[in-house]
């Protein structure tokens, strides 16, 4: 069995990491921090410490070459490029070529949808800096796919939500939500079923393939803070106009709500065969509280 490879072993990863080790995948997950390495370790997951700045992919003694990777490490938080991802491309000519990557996108490459509902036909148009870096990386991924002959599948991801990944201390602090009739479409999926997906792509998702990774049912933003208050026990944050709320969000928050858009996991569940363990937020909640 090929080896499992985690670069970018955080949130998402070390639950994929002991997954793959408990279906008998010999895995092993890079982080670039210590306190990532220690989280690691504690979790029972053979890891590295691996800077994608910094080190050389070819002195950590991997087997790279053949090897089934997954690539979770986000780019830069500047930019409209990501030079991590490129770096780690061209330390394959020396650590070796993978036999297949796993590439955690965002679905913020499509851009503003102005609520419509959108799958995975639709072309690319992403607008916000973070969703340009994303969109690079998939560009050089998909270079590196033609000239190597590496598989590549490329996961375009929702909003993560789960255990210890909820807007709990937003919500405490009673940070304004836009009214639910001026909210955007929003759309999410559990880090369980996250994880689900990324092995059923590396195993069945056809090479060059893009798919929407969500749980197909999305709602407003606002929706989501109020179900997770409500879920929590928390008090419900208050409701301003558009226009109100623009004046005390932040302009991170703001570029988030300029972008709206409904999407599909169809082909995902058609060609992957993913059951959704969590195929609502309701049912994601219940999981966690």
């Amino acid at each position: 069995m090929a080896q499992t490879i985690i670069v970018g072993c955080g949130y998402v990863g070390t639950r994929l990491a002991r997954q793959s080790l408990d279906r008998g995948a010999s895995a092993i997950g890079l982080t670039r921090s210590e306190a990532g390495l220690a989280r690691l370790v504690a979790a029972g997951v053979p890891a590295r410490r691996y800077d994608l700045f910094k080190d050389d992919l070819s002195e950590l003694g991997l087997a790279m070459a053949g090897a089934e990777l997954f690539h979770l490490a986000p780019p830069p938080e500047q930019g409209v490029e990501d030079p991590r991802t490129r770096r780690l491309i061209a330390s394959f000519e020396q650590a070796g070529q993978p036999r297949r990557i796993v590439y955690i996108s965002t679905t913020g490459v499509y851009g503003d949808c102005q609520g419509g509902w959108v799958d995975e036909t639709r072309p690319a148009q992403p607008t916000a800096d973070r969703s340009r870096r994303r969109w690079d990386a998939e560009q050089a991924l998909r270079a590196w796919s033609q000239a190597s002959g590496g598989e590549l599948v490329i996961l375009r991801v929702a909003g993560i939500y789960g255990p210890d990944r909820l807007p709990l201390e937003r919500i405490r602090q009673g940070a304004p939500l836009v009214r639910v009739e001026e909210a955007p479409y929003t759309n999410r999926i559990h880090v369980e079923d996250l994880v689900s997906v990324c092995l059923a792509a590396m195993e069945k998702g056809a090479d060059g393939a893009v798919y929407n990774a969500c749980d197909g049912a999305p709602s407003t933003m606002t929706d989501y803070f109020l179900a997770v208050a409500d879920a929590a026990g928390l008090p419900r944050p208050p409701c301003l106009s558009l226009a109100e709320a623009s004046e005390r969000l932040s302009a991170g928050m703001l570029s988030y709500l300029a972008e709206s858009r409904r999407l599909s996991n169809r082909k995902l569940r058609e060609e992957l065969g993913v059951a959704f363990r969590y195929p609502t937020l309701a049912d994601g909640l219940r999981g966690v509280f």
